[in-house]
C-alpha cells in the first residue's frame, strides 16, 4: 500500500541533509512511502530530490521576510491539507509549526508525527547564555527567552500529545523517556550513509600539495566553534612528539567565518601553522578523495547534553570508506566503534586521541586491515537502505492502525 506523508522541514530547499533528501527522497519510496516536503526559501535553483513535490516560498534577502514567508506557506499548506491526500503530517525540529500542525491534524483527523534531529531549544539556550556571559545585550536575552519558551512547549505540550516521535539516537530516546514520553510512542532513527553512492566508489586518493609523504590525519565536517576542534589541534601537537612531521587536514568550513579565524589563530599560537590546513567547503566527491588519501581520520564530538544525544555522520563515512577511524566516546560513536570493531574508541581528552592516532600512524598497513571491516558493518547496520526499511515498517504499522488510511 502506497502512503504519502506531508513533511515540514526547517532548512532551505533543496536540502543538504541526507536524512531528509536521501532517506525520504531516495529510499523510502522503494517501500511505498512517498513524501511531499515544505521547506524554507533558497537562492539556489529548485531540485526535486526524489520527493513527490517540494514547496518553498519566494526567496528574500531579509531573514525575517524569509521566515514569515515560510510561516504563511506552512499555514496555507496545512489548511489545504486533506486526509484523502496525506496518510500523515510530520514536522521536523520546529516547535511553533509543530503546535500549529498538531491543532490542524486534530481538527482534520490526520495522524501527526514530530521528528527531533537536534535539541534546538537547548542549543539556543546554551548559545544565548554564552553570549550573555560575554556581555551581549537584548537580542541574546530575547533568544534565551525564546529558547526557554519553546523548550517548555516542546516537552509539556507538544511531545506528550503527538501520535509518534522520531528521535536521532537511542540516547535521545532515553532522555525523552525520562521526561515522561512513553518509549512505545518513540523510535530512534540515527544518521546513515548512502552506500549505493559511497560504498561502491573507487575513490582516487588525493593529498594537499607538498604533503604527499607526510603522516596525515583528516577531519571531515563543520568547523563551528561549538565543535571544540582545539582539542584535535592539541592532539596533533602530542602526536608530533612521536611523528614530528604529522599534519592535520580539516575538510569543511563553518557557517560563521569568525570561527575559522579563531581556530587558525589557535593553531598559530600552538606553533602548528605549517601542519594544519583548512580546505573550506568541498563537494562530497572531492572531500571523500582527500579523506581517502589520509592515513587516519578523526571524529571528535564534544561531550555534554547537546551532543551526547547526537548521531554523528562523519564517523560513519570514515568507516564506509574503510578509513582507519579514531573517535571519542560520544554515545553513538562508542556504539558504532564497539559493534563494528573497525576503529579506535578513545576518551575525549587530547592525550587519549593522540595515543590512538599514534597507534594508527605507527603501522598504516595494519590499521587499514583493521578498518576493512568498516564498509560491511555500515552497509548492514547504518546504510540508508537498511534505515529506510526499518522506518518504513514503523510507518506502515502506525498508519495501518487508522481506519481512514486512503
Amino acid at each position: 500500500m502506497s502512503l504519502k506523508i506531508l513533511q515540514f522541514v526547517p532548512e532551505a530547499l533543496p536540502t543538504f541533509r541526507a536524512d531528509v533528501s536521501v532517506l525520504f527522497g531516495k529510499y523510502l519510496p522503494r517501500h511505498q512511502i512517498r513524501c511531499e516536503v515544505v521547506g524554507m526559501a533558497s537562492a539556489e535553483a529548485a531540485a526535486g530530490q526524489g520527493f513527490d513535490a517540494a514547496h518553498r516560498p519566494r526567496y528574500h534577502r531579509s531573514r525575517i521576510r524569509r521566515e514569515w514567508s515560510y510561516f504563511w506557506l506552512s499555514l496555507r499548506t496545512l489548511l489545504a491539507a486533506k486526509r484523502v491526500d496525506y496518510a500523515a503530517i510530520q514536522v521536523r525540529d520546529m516547535v511553533p509549526i509543530g503546535l500549529l500542525a498538531m491543532l490542524v491534524c486534530r481538527w482534520k483527523r490526520i495522524p501527526f508525527y514530530y521528528w527531533v534531529s537536534y535539541l534546538m531549544s537547548e542549543g539556543r539556550i546554551e548559545r544565548a547564555q554564552e553570549q550573555l556571559r560575554a556581555g551581549a545585550g537584548l537580542r541574546s536575552r530575547l533568544v534565551l527567552w525564546k529558547g526557554q519558551l519553546e523548550q517548555a512547549l516542546l516537552y509539556k505540550v507538544l511531545l506528550p500529545r503527538v501520535d509518534h516521535v522520531f528521535v536521532q539516537s537511542e540516547a535521545m530516546l532515553t532522555v525523552f523517556q525520562e521526561k515522561g514520553i512513553p518509549a512505545q510512542r518513540m523510535m530512534a532513527v540515527p544518521m546513515g550513509v548512502d552506500m549505493e553512492l559511497l560504498g561502491k566508489s573507487q575513490l582516487p586518493r588525493r593529498r594537499p600539495e607538498g604533503w604527499d609523504d607526510l603522516p596525515l590525519i583528516a577531519y571531515l565536517g563543520t568547523l563551528d566553534k561549538a565543535r571544540q576542534l582545539e582539542r584535535v589541534v592539541d592532539a596533533l601537537a602530542l602526536v608530533r612528539a612521536t611523528s614530528p612531521t604529522a599534519c592535520l587536514l580539516l575538510i569543511g568550513n563553518s557557517p560563521t567565518p569568525r570561527d575559522e579565524v579563531e581556530l587558525l589563530e589557535y593553531v598559530r599560537n600552538a606553533g602548528l601553522a605549517d601542519a594544519v590546513h583548512i580546505t573550506g567547503w568541498l563537494p562530497s566527491a572531492q572531500a571523500w578523495q582527500l579523506l581517502a588519501g589520509a592515513d587516519a581520520a578523526v571524529s571528535y564530538i564534544p561531550r555534554g547534553p547537546l551532543y551526547d544525544v547526537s548521531s554523528p555522520t562523519k564517523l560513519l563515512e570514515y568507516l564506509a570508506l574503510g578509513m582507519p577511524a579514531v573517535g571519542n566516546d560520544s554515545p553513538d560513536q562508542a556504539h558504532v566503534l564497539q559493534a563494528s570493531g573497525a576503529g579506535w574508541l578513545t576518551g575525549s581528552d587530547p592525550g587519549a586521541l593522540a595515543q590512538a592516532l599514534n597507534e594508527v600512524l605507527a603501522d598504516p598497513a595494519a590499521a587499514r586491515r583493521r578498518a576493512a571491516a568498516g564498509p560491511a558493518y555500515i552497509d548492514a547496520q547504518r546504510s540508508y537502505r537498511e534505515l529506510a526499511a526499518m522506518l518504513a515498517r514503523r510507518y506502515h504499522a502506525l498508519l495501518l492502525k487508522s481506519p481512514q488510511v486512503p
